[in-house]
């Protein structure tokens, strides 16, 4: 078994969340976790969002940056990012290999009882190469949770929460309050806290936690002023002590809400602006005005019409892409949809139903996924009166789409919409 294929078996022993493996790797490697600062983003919808922005515009300031985020669209690469560009196949296979190799010793040795997961063993991978790539900072998104997810290792310069909302409850919590509290596990002694637009029983539990471990807790409410939304993109004015000057920005990134992720960027990029990583106003604009996350409200030009397609995987998301289709106008349209078994696939389709003309159910080749018949019979035991049409293959699903409107929507699980993206731009979708 090479290298690859044995990182992706790690997958069949699911999710362990803890730190002592993590541990183990990061001793046994030297600590490359250590060996720059880092910047530590959790939240349950958005941490992607301002972990591109705040990547960009340190880019912008002239530090070479590297950005590990989770879970890939179509290829492992992704996940690591250099100077805005992911990992290089054969660079990741070296330094896959090297952390292997220290896994086996560990393991022959007693350092590790048990075999470390899939994201232990890839945020080992990804620390490693931080280290041999020689990046001046590196921004970290928190895989699941926070207080027991594998880049909890690191002792960050300054870290984020960008929102707490219900997903994941098998492993976090079935209210807001545990979820915070889990998310709130990334808070450190004296590592400044940015806290974005919170529920206020979350924001609570985020704020006892700050205090505990005295983390500085900065609020990014006001960090900017929303302008104007001009067909579903932000128009912001940031409002920053640091940079007084800065002119009325266009978001990059689409929907309303990213005026909140950007509100937490701002406040983010004010305190690493504070301890020794100098970001010009240029750069900050740029992080805002240049930021790019792919699969997340992003439009492709195909031959048929265009399409959107967005991971929203648990009802916040949904409610995103609504708002978003919402002020986009021009009527409803096909949605597209896939989900998992696990996931709460009422709350995720309830927004939507205004926005969409009509649902066509299809799925991918895992064994969490819902299958289209299961999937469009639970939409329609709640919305009896939408139009639902189960169709197996993801490609025969966009087809009918298209056959009902030249612009459709594809949104759902990212298993869903990291492979599909992929093909259609193998085959010559162009992003808009």
């Amino acid at each position: 078994m090479n290298t690859r294929d044995r990182l992706l078996a790690l997958e069949t022993f699911g999710i362990k969340l803890g730190l002592d493996n993590i541990r183990v790797l990061m001793a046994a490697l030297g600590h490359p976790d250590r060996a720059y600062p880092t910047v530590h983003v959790a939240g349950t919808n958005g941490k992607g969002s301002v972990s591109a922005m705040v990547e960009r515009a340190l880019r912008a300031a002239g530090c070479r940056t590297g950005l590990y985020t989770s879970p890939h669209l179509d290829r492992l690469e992704e996940r690591m990012a250099i100077d805005g560009q992911p990992i290089d196949p054969g660079r990741f296979d070296v330094s896959a290999s090297q952390v292997f190799s220290r896994v086996d010793a560990a393991c022959a040795d007693g350092r590790l009882s048990v075999t470390p997961t899939f994201f232990e063993v890839t945020t080992a991978i990804a620390f490693d190469l931080f280290r041999a790539e020689r990046v001046d900072v590196a921004v970290i998104e928190v895989g699941l949770g926070g207080r027991f997810d594998a880049t909890n290792v690191i002792t960050p310069v300054a870290a984020a929460i960008t929102s707490i909302a219900l997903d994941h409850e098998r492993h976090l919590g079935s209210t807001l309050a545990q979820i915070a509290g889990e998310k709130a596990g990334i808070a450190k002694p004296g590592v400044p806290l940015v806290m974005g637009a919170l529920p206020a029983e979350a924001a609570a539990v985020v704020e006892q936690r700050a205090r505990e471990v005295g983390a500085p807790l900065v609020t990014a409410e006001g960090a900017v002023t929303v302008v104007e939304i001009i067909s579903g993109r932000a128009r912001v004015k940031p409002v920053s002590e640091r940079w007084q000057a800065l002119d009325v920005v266009d978001l990059s990134l689409l929907g309303r809400h990213q005026a909140l992720n950007a509100a937490t960027a701002v406040r983010l990029l004010e305190v690493l602006d504070g301890v020794g990583l100098s970001i010009p106003s240029h750069a900050l604009s740029l992080g805002l005005s240049a930021a790019r996350w792919p699969a997340r409200l992003e439009w492709l030009r195909l031959p048929a019409g265009e399409l959107l397609v967005d991971a929203a995987h648990n009802p916040a998301g949904a409610e995103a892409l609504a708002s978003y289709l919402g002020d986009l106008g021009g009527g409803p349209l096909p949605i597209v949809l896939a989900a998992m078994q696990d996931k709460d696939v009422e709350g995720m389709v309830r927004p939507l139903v205004p926005v969409a003309s009509c649902f066509i159910t299809t799925t991918v080749k895992t064994p969490r996924a819902l299958l289209p018949d299961a999937l469009a019979a639970r939409i329609a035991a709640v919305h009896p009166g939408v139009e639902v049409t189960p169709v197996p293959e993801p490609q025969s699903a966009m087809r009918e789409a298209f056959r009902r409107h030249p612009r459709a929507v594809a949104a759902g699980s990212i298993y869903f919409i990291g492979p599909l993206r992929a093909r259609l731009i193998e085959s010559g979708a162009l992003p808009i």
